[in-house]
């Protein structure tokens, strides 16, 4: 089972939501989600719909209202907001390279599940495409950033970006919801991927994003290069580490990356026995 969590304050979650229930059979669950302001379950998606009145990013407690549900992982149906206001529709997982100042563990990275990050994001795009977005929305990865950190279960986060008009974008709630099914409802578990964790790039990793769109990858962590100016080997062992099934390599932006990062992350990918690969 899939637990998809919003907050019922969030438009773009809720709207994300809504459009959810029209789009697979739904039967209302209330004792399966204590907590929680609304709860919903598809037998046909393997998946949980709830709502809950907090903030998406302190959402530390969803390992306590899923407990003995049999729920594999978490997705998060969210807003995006950004200081350019760039309309996006984007995909990451949750961690802190530094303080908690947004949710979650100082210096503590989430699990991550790099097939399903790579198939919600595939199927975003395909979804968007469908629906005549991509002349107004960039479809991407993000770095990792945020709570919630402290989960026993890989976290993903789908979100819609980047102001209250994107938030409210019907089409854009419609594409985000029909990823979610595509990725849930499909009778084959989402399509062999390389799963890979990332270091450098901006929080918007472009040429990491082309890896996973175009080149056969998926991602769990991407540890943008302002998360690396000042190195924690910890944080660089938990990008590598904390990957639901573990990753095969690690992929590195040199350029934009100091040399004391790159040697951190080399030495970590070599006792893994992890081959390192520089774009």
């Amino acid at each position: 089972m899939i637990a998809l969590v919003y907050s019922t304050r969030d438009p773009a979650g809720s709207g994300s939501a809504s459009a959810l229930l029209s789009m697979a059979s739904w039967s209302t669950s209330r004792s399966s989600c204590p907590r929680a302001t609304s709860c919903m379950e598809s037998a046909d998606l393997g998946a949980y719909l709830a709502g809950f009145a907090e903030d998406v990013i302190w959402m530390d407690f969803l390992d306590d209202v899923f407990r003995d549900r049999g729920v594999d992982a978490y997705v998060v149906l969210s807003r995006h907001s950004s200081r350019s206001g760039r309309p996006s529709l984007t995909v990451h997982t949750t961690g802190n390279h530094g303080p908690a100042d947004f949710g979650g563990r100082p210096r503590e990275l989430a699990w991550s599940n790099p097939r399903l990050e790579g198939a919600l994001l595939r199927n975003y795009l395909r979804s968007a495409r469908d629906r005549g977005l991509l002349d107004r929305y960039w479809v991407g990865l993000e770095a990792t950033h945020h709570g919630p950190t402290n989960l026993s279960r890989p976290i993903t986060f789908i979100e819609i970006g980047s102001t209250e008009v994107e938030w409210s974008d019907a089409r854009a709630q419609e594409a985000l919801a029909e990823a979610v099914v595509w990725t849930l409802g499909s009778p084959s578990p989402p399509r062999d991927c390389r799963p890979a964790a990332g270091f450098g790039g901006t929080h918007y990793p472009e040429r990491h994003t082309r890896l996973v769109l175009e080149g056969g990858l998926c991602y769990g962590h991407v540890l943008a290069k302002y998360a690396l100016e000042d190195p924690d080997p910890d944080v660089i062992s938990q990008a590598i580490d904390r990957n639901y099934g573990g990753v095969s390599e690690v992929i590195v932006e040199r350029k934009s990356m100091g040399a004391a990062a790159r040697g951190i992350v080399s030495r970590a990918a070599e006792l893994r026995g992890l081959p390192v690969t520089y774009i």
